[in-house]
């Protein structure tokens, strides 16, 4: 996680935002007494909404909890995927 005021981050702002993206690093920009912005990448984002959306519904969460249990306990299988 880096953290910045707005003063550095304008200052190289190509910098910062090639850290984020590269490294999936977590970008805070202090901008005063408890207040602040945090920048992520795009494809951050896109997973956290994705892994809202599925813990979203009680059901996706039980389906999801299922599955790891089957994974871990060694009762899952492999399925093959064709084009």
């Amino acid at each position: 996680m880096l953290t910045t005021t707005i003063s550095d981050f304008r200052k190289d702002i190509k910098k910062y935002l090639d850290n984020v993206t590269k490294n999936f690093e977590t970008l805070i920009i202090n901008r005063g007494k408890d207040n602040g912005v945090v920048i992520i990448s795009l494809d951050e984002y896109n997973s956290l909404t994705a892994t809202q959306h599925e813990l979203s519904s009680r059901l996706n969460e039980k389906r999801l909890d299922s599955a790891i249990e089957k994974f871990n306990s060694g009762n899952s299988f492999e399925k093959k995927i064709f084009d």
